[in-house]
């Protein structure tokens, strides 16, 4: 018997590495192929009659990957997120593209924040006025977010049986001070002075949010209410107060009470809305529809169609939590990106920078650093800064020096302050482990940022200093940015978060627009008419993004099978932990801000 197993795994495990083997080997031949692709310059051709299907299902990112087609490796997907660029991108070309007759808005579960749905959303409402192409839309069952993304379609459809979210905004914060106390963990949370509005470590330690968070989220909901509730007067005919009213009772219970209140235009299943494709193409019943997806169609067009100069506008993107060193996935690495800007502020042929910001902020070090050279940048060439779905704390401090700031009215931004977090972890380490520290020291402080005892007053003193310093030099920044007093701009700080509308009244930035905004006012100001745009920093090659891709989806997908609903809990301690490894003081927004 033990002969016979041990020839059974000997087998299993050779199985197991020839499969490996063979992955790594299918995945180098498609590399190859796809660079192949790539450095031929082929494109995908869309045929005549043609639906663009606008598929948008998962999560949304300021830029797409670079992969040159999709392909599939069962749970684990290679295929890096839709990118706001590319569905910017798509719906300018379609407009004048003969072939594409409609655009399919397919709407699943949608992940991304409400200054990107509205970029979108506007792009929409731009492509059907200046095309006359209609845009259809249809969902099993729309989310607040997805359904005020339909808003932008002629024809809104939804599934019999499907559902439509009309409750009104909530947004919700686990607090795990009880946790802490159970564990005896003491998280030693320090702001600056009258940071009040600094609020991310009241997490970690109280039971519920202060009174100055809540005034502040309380302002945000609103605000983002206010445009949802414009969206879809302007769809439905509606006016606010029915709006409300039909949220406040939760009129909208079923698929049958949205078609009743004018909500939604239709209730069809999957082939009825594909007639009514057909019907729009001018198609029989049941002939096949001609599909461009967002990734084909993407490949079917120069991306600068029509600009052949060698000027160049370059676009940044600084999207993820700001950490010192190199960028990695998900973050911004002060190191790395403080590089992609000298290289754009030193390459004669870009002429103007467009940064694009989607940041909470993190490393205080890191923000500064990356400060620095938007600083010098903005001293050569014309610097805009468009800010995506947030750009708040140290995502406001890199924003700051440049010539000229844009957000969306539901960009989150502001968040002029900063804090520290030092655990202790003494009653932990002593009381549930049993485990106790003890050593010699040449001076007083060489122990200063231990997490194996408390602060002394002293020390705490110190910390105290260092952050006002900080926040004193943070608003600094933004005064010499902003042409502001100092005065001004700690009224406006203080860790306060803001939309871009109220952001746009207190003077934090210029202009409400988007992406396409920015990039436009970026070459009015460099003087150029007939330019490029490029994009930075420059991608990945196709494997490393393919091993990258596969790396993220493998993870989501085990908290996904493991931890389900717990996946929540898994993210505030990955905030935590983010807080607690970055050396230094953090210049980060005060709450992840997830509405619903």
């Amino acid at each position: 018997m033990r002969q016979f197993l041990k020839f059974m795994f000997a087998s299993m495990l050779g199985t197991f590495l020839i499969g490996i083997v063979l992955l790594f080997l299918f995945i180098g031949s498609l590399a190859a192929l796809g660079s192949s692709f790539a450095s031929k310059g082929k494109r995908t051709t869309v045929k005549a009659n043609s639906v663009l299907h606008l598929s948008l299902d998962g999560e949304i990112q300021d830029r797409g990957g670079n992969e040159p087609f999709d392909f599939d490796l069962g749970p684990f997907q290679a295929q890096s997120p839709t990118g706001l660029n590319t569905i910017l991108e798509c719906l300018e070309n379609a407009k004048t593209d003969d072939h594409v007759k409609l655009v399919f808005l397919d709407l699943g579960n949608t992940r991304t924040g409400f200054a990107t749905l509205r970029e979108i959303r506007k792009k929409l409402l731009e492509f059907k006025e200046a095309s006359g192409k209609p845009i259809v839309a249809f969902s099993d069952s729309y989310t607040q977010a997805t359904y005020y993304l339909a808003t932008a379609a002629d024809e809104i459809y939804l599934q019999p049986k499907g559902d439509l979210a009309y409750t009104g905004l909530q947004s919700e914060y686990m607090f795990l001070k009880g946790l802490f106390e159970k564990l005896d963990i003491d998280m030693q949370f320090i702001r600056g002075s009258n940071n009040k509005f600094k609020s991310f470590g009241e997490v970690y330690t109280e039971e519920r949010m202060s009174p100055a968070n809540r005034e502040q989220v309380r302002r945000i909901l609103n605000g983002l209410w206010a445009e949802h509730l414009a969206a879809v007067s302007a769809k439905t005919g509606h006016d606010a107060d029915r709006l409300n009213a039909i949220a406040d009772g939760l009129l909208v219970r079923n698929a049958d009470n949205a078609f009743e209140l004018g909500m939604v235009d239709g209730l069809l299943q999957r082939d009825e809305v594909l007639d009514i494709l057909r019907e729009h193409l001018a198609l029989e019943t049941g002939k096949k529809i001609q599909y461009a997806s967002l990734r084909q169609y993407s490949r079917s067009f120069d991306r600068n169609k029509g600009q052949r100069g060698k000027e160049k506008v370059a676009i940044i993107y600084a999207e993820g939590s700001i950490m010192t060193g190199k960028s990695s996935d998900g973050n911004i690495g002060g190191t790395s990106l403080s590089e992609t800007i000298r290289e754009a502020r030193e390459d004669s042929s870009i002429k103007a920078i467009v940064l694009r910001v989607n940041s909470p902020g993190g490393s205080g070090l890191a923000s500064d650093i990356i400060w620095r050279e938007v600083k010098l940048a903005r001293e050569v060439k014309p610097v805009v800064v468009s800010m995506g779905n947030v750009a708040a704390s140290g995502g406001y401090y890199i924003a700051a020096p440049a010539t000229r700031i844009f957000a969306e009215p539901t960009t989150i931004t502001g968040s002029i302050g900063v804090f520290g977090i030092i655990p202790n972890m003494q009653g932990f380490f002593n009381k549930k482990l049993g485990i106790t520290f003890d050593g010699e020291k040449t001076h007083r402080y060489a122990d200063l940022m231990s997490v194996n005892r408390p602060l002394r007053d002293d020390e705490r003193r110190i910390i105290q200093q260092w952050i006002d310093e900080f926040y004193q030099g943070f608003t600094e920044r933004v005064a010499e940015g902003r042409n502001m007093s100092l005065a001004q701009v700690d009224s406006v700080g203080q860790g306060r978060v803001w939309t871009g509308t109220d952001a746009l009244a207190i003077g934090l930035v210029d202009e409400l627009g988007g992406l396409e905004d920015a990039v436009k006012a970026a070459a009015e100001m460099a003087d150029l008419d007939d330019y490029r745009r490029v994009e930075l920093p420059r991608q990945t090659d196709f494997l490393e993004q393919i091993m990258k891709d596969l790396n993220s989806e493998m993870r989501t997908w085990a908290a996904a099978q493991f931890l389900g609903e717990d996946a929540k809990l898994l993210l505030q301690f990955k905030r935590a932990q983010e807080a607690t490894r970055e050396t230094g003081i953090m210049a980060r927004m005060p709450f992840d801000l997830i509405i619903e």
